[in-house]
């Protein structure tokens, strides 16, 4: 059984609107693009969504 993984990247002016408000107070951020892993020969699929860290915070 396979599984394959489709990455997908943020769309631009959201990213850059979080980082410049990130800068503006001072805070570190962390992009973790969205994916699709779906597994061959069945119906099944698991999506994970676009995350962004700032301060151990999960968003």
């Amino acid at each position: 059984m396979e599984i394959n993984k489709q990455e997908l990247q943020f769309e631009e002016s959201l990213k850059q609107r979080l980082e410049f408000i990130c800068d503006f107070s001072n805070v570190t951020q962390k992009f973790v693009n969205y994916s699709i892993r779906k597994l061959e020969k069945t119906n099944i699929s698991y999506i994970e969504s676009h995350r962004v860290i700032i301060k151990s915070i999960t968003f």
